[in-house]
């Protein structure tokens, strides 16, 4: 690719990430006007393009269209980009990078040209949830690309499945403990409440219309699962037990997939089916 070339270059990675022409000339420290000038036919001075391609976390030889070959120094320039990132982006920034692997283990390359997830999603409802998924017999990926809910999963293909989620796991006593109404509509009522704020049992015969007794044996389950830790204290004269909850994302990703077994996947908007041996081995 010749330096004139370069504009397009440019021109094709901004829109792949769905980055306007402002924020480049802002990083770079020119006008707008010249990173428009690059884009249509024009040449950034030569002491730009390191600069240029720190920002779009790629080598200077990317920028002239030139396979990047040492994947260390990519890795390097990820890491470096998504630690310049604010938190307040940077969980916006890592997900697009998650849909770049997901659509680059496609088997179609043209998919990497497809642009942002933002992009993807202007053309959906805000209610609407679509799906994204690589099965193959190296491992798999899940991802909900949409408005209502997002996350991604990658599983490299396990040793064994026997050590890794069976051994020593009582799933029928977890299922059937969290079967309960009570159970369940508690800890989902915890999650929603400032996890540093104490309580005693009263908490859930308020909110949730038990008898004491039951709210205590709910306290108990959930004391068993590491989510709720008792502690002792003098109040009104009297030695009292409180709670604190201790929340987890595991949680979430528990609702996450459980809805998945409810609610089937309907829409994907990439569906890679290549998986010949059993999840499960």
């Amino acid at each position: 690719m010749s330096i004139e070339m370069i504009g397009k270059q440019i021109a094709s990675m901004r829109k792949e990430k769905g980055i306007k022409q402002e924020e480049l000339a802002k990083y770079v420290g020119v006008s707008n006007q010249a990173v428009s000038k690059w884009e249509n036919g024009g040449v950034p001075d030569t002491e730009l393009l390191p600069k240029i391609a720190d920002f779009f976390s790629v080598s200077v030889d990317s920028l002239f269209g030139r396979n990047i070959t040492d994947y260390s120094d990519m890795r390097s320039a990820l890491m470096k980009k998504i630690n310049e990132s604010t938190n307040e982006k940077v969980f916006k920034e890592v997900f697009n990078y998650c849909w770049d692997i997901e659509r680059a283990m496609m088997s179609d390359l043209n998919l990497i040209e497809d642009g942002s997830v933002e992009e993807y999603e202007k053309n959906i409802t805000e209610d609407a949830q679509h799906y994204s998924s690589v099965m193959t017999d190296y491992g798999f990926t899940r991802m909900g690309l949409a408005n209502r809910l997002q996350y991604f999963l990658i599983v490299p293909e396990t040793k064994d499945t026997e050590v890794a989620l069976f051994n020593g796991i009582d799933y029928p006593a977890f299922f059937k403990d969290f079967s309960d109404p009570d159970v369940f509509n508690t800890c989902v009522m915890l999650h929603k409440r400032h996890h540093k704020k104490l309580f005693t049992p009263n908490l859930l015969v308020n909110n949730m219309g038990i008898t004491f007794e039951k709210a205590t044996e709910v306290l108990e389950l959930l004391k068993k699962y590491y989510l709720v830790y008792p502690s002792q204290i003098e109040m009104d004269d009297e030695i009292q037990t409180v709670y604190q909850f201790q929340p987890t994302p595991s949680f979430v990703a528990f609702l996450i997939f459980a809805r998945e077994m409810i609610d089937k996947p309907g829409v994907f908007c990439y569906y890679n089916e290549g998986r010949g041996k059993p999840y499960l081995k």
